[in-house]
């Protein structure tokens, strides 16, 4: 019987349906564990294959290709640490989200999730019990089995000696305590130490941060975190444990500071982006520059995504763009280091204006002919993503999203929005902190990015004379908190009306965010870093004619 064991966690980043990448990815993973000595290697949730799969789970052929896949990688590790791997497991016409374990060059167990999940697409698996590596028993609950309190309970009643979480958890702000309290109450009601493995990477509009950690029994009741890994990169870390007088404990080991709340939003749009364009084979983006503050943030994410070089910016300016704004453009360009282009749209949109006019005769000009300029941007900047094979960035905030005020077709245009998840308030803080900060992860320059000026000045589509956006909006100050209430808290008017805004102001925003659930429909995606985000995580229908009276 050992009294010591050494469990590697692969803290890895998968790219969905590629089985051969991520046997490799997990392969190099297995061969630094055996380097170091180690007794387990232990793969993140549905590895193998990436996750989420969505109804991808359950085509002909994709969990048979995923279990010849780890078949192979167990022939291939048959000379070393045992290796725990997440997949889809096909048996007797169910599907099942299970950790495949191989040792000895087979599989040698199969453990299923037992847990329904949100929107699932697997079925319910028994309750799998624990499997010996060198004579230590280690109890495997994979992502949600980890949170219910029954499925450790189950384990260690079985004999399990070690609690292992193997997890692909999308990042939100708070994550980490929401993911901490329920582990740590597992380590408290079984008094064994815990090892949650996190996934990371950028997957469609999910991040998964990684952020994976270790918890001890505390001497005293509790729980201690024995190590902590750093969130949003890949980690090859070695756990070592040993056998106590009271029980199996963890050493002390890697202790990552984890970041504050706007460093970490930053960077879940950053690898988000980043990610989305690897994992569709773009090396490069565009994106329209305004001179205002949402374009100027989105070209600084680009910047430290792909790196500077790989970022074209274009100007489309129109008789209602300042020179102002024109030259906060070329500014904020420059001191990202991108390229920057010019089109007017001037003679297009005479053009449209001139080939409209007989179906027009007789009206007043209004919304109708902002729209037009909008989306003239939108049909140039398209051209040019597809003459060069750069994809477009859309612009628009969470607050400008979540009331309508964004053209369909327009500046809505594009393959994928960075901050599609940020309230306007949340920009202005971003921006603040990437002039004031830069890290190794990062591609763009450091120093100032973002110009002063453009932060200062209030914001403006500058589709007419003189507009502000607060011609047309609450203030920020006010509007992204109704916003906040409505969705993230799920609030009703009364609820914020008591808080002390004013009840007509409340109405209007909500009666505009009703209103717009058909243009987010047709939205770019993006990274999903707030706690309820719009669409994925607040899904309303389209067409609604309920509204509350307050």
């Amino acid at each position: 019987m050992t009294d010591r064991i050494r469990i590697t966690l692969a803290q890895l980043n998968p790219t969905l349906g590629d089985l051969d990448g991520n046997a490799a990815k997990a392969m190099d993973a297995w061969t630094q564990a055996r380097e170091a000595g180690a007794d387990l290697v232990v793969l993140p949730r549905l590895f193998i294959t990436g996750h989420p799969l969505l109804d991808l789970a359950r085509r002909p052929g994709l969990a048979e290709a995923a279990l010849a896949q780890i078949e192979d990688l167990a022939r291939q590790t048959a000379d070393g640490p045992a290796l725990a791997i997440g997949s889809p497991w096909r048996d007797g016409g169910r599907l099942y989200d299970a950790c495949l374990i191989c040792q000895g060059g087979r599989i040698i167990a199969h453990v299923t999730r037992h847990e329904e999940a949100d929107c699932d697409t697997y079925d319910p698996g028994p309750v799998s019990g624990p499997f010996a590596v060198n004579g230590v028993r280690l109890g495997v609950a994979i992502g949600p089995d980890g949170f219910a309190p029954s499925v450790a309970e189950t384990l260690a009643e079985s004999g399990a000696e070690i609690l292992i979480v193997p997890d692909a958890s999308p990042y939100h702000r708070g994550v980490l305590d929401r993911r901490m309290n329920p582990m740590v109450a597992r380590v408290v009601e079984n008094r064994l130490p815990l090892l949650y493995l996190n996934a990371v990477g950028g997957q469609d509009e999910l991040v998964f941060d990684g952020a994976s950690f270790v918890l001890n029994p505390g001497a005293e009741g509790g729980a201690g975190k024995a190590a902590q890994l750093a969130p949003f990169a890949e980690s090859v870390t070695q756990i070592d444990l040993h056998r106590a007088a009271d029980g199996w404990r963890a050493e002390a080991g890697t202790m990552a500071q984890q970041p504050g709340e706007i460093e970490q939003d930053y960077h879940a749009m950053m690898l988000g982006l980043r990610d989305y364009l690897a994992k569709s084979g773009f090396r490069k983006v565009l994106l329209g520059m305004s001179g205002g503050i949402d374009s100027a943030i989105v070209a600084a994410i680009a910047a430290d995504a792909v790196g500077p070089d790989n970022v074209r910016c274009v100007m489309l300016p129109s008789e209602y763009t300042s020179q102002a704004s024109t030259d906060d453009a070329t500014e904020c360009t420059r001191l990202i280091g991108a390229r920057l282009a010019e089109v007017r749209i001037d003679g297009a949109r005479e053009a449209v204006g001139a080939g409209l006019t007989h179906l027009m005769a007789g009206t007043q000009p209004d919304v109708t002919e902002e729209n037009i300029q909008s989306r003239l941007r939108g049909v140039m900047l398209m051209a040019l993503s597809n003459k060069h094979g750069e994809m477009l960035l859309s612009t628009g905030n969470k607050s400008e999203a979540a009331v309508g005020y964004a053209t369909i077709y327009g500046d809505m245009a594009g393959g994928y929005n960075p901050i599609r998840d940020l309230y306007k308030t949340r920009v202005f803080d971003t921006c603040r902190w990437r002039n004031e900060t830069h890290r190794d992860w990062m591609r763009g320059r450091a120093g100032v990015v973002i110009p002063p000026r453009i932060i200062a000045k209030p914001p403006s589509a500058e589709l007419r004379p003189d507009q502000k956006d607060s011609d047309s909006l609450p203030p920020y100050d006010i509007l992204d908190p109704i916003l906040h209430g409505l969705i993230e808290e799920n609030l009703s008017q009364r609820d914020l009306i008591a808080r002390g805004f004013d009840a007509a102001t409340v109405q209007r925003v909500e009666t505009l965010l009703l209103q717009s659930e058909w243009k987010r429909h047709q939205a770019a995606p993006g990274p999903l870093i707030s706690p309820r985000a719009l669409g994925e995580g607040r899904r309303y229908p389209m067409v609604n004619r309920f509204r509350e009276r307050a």
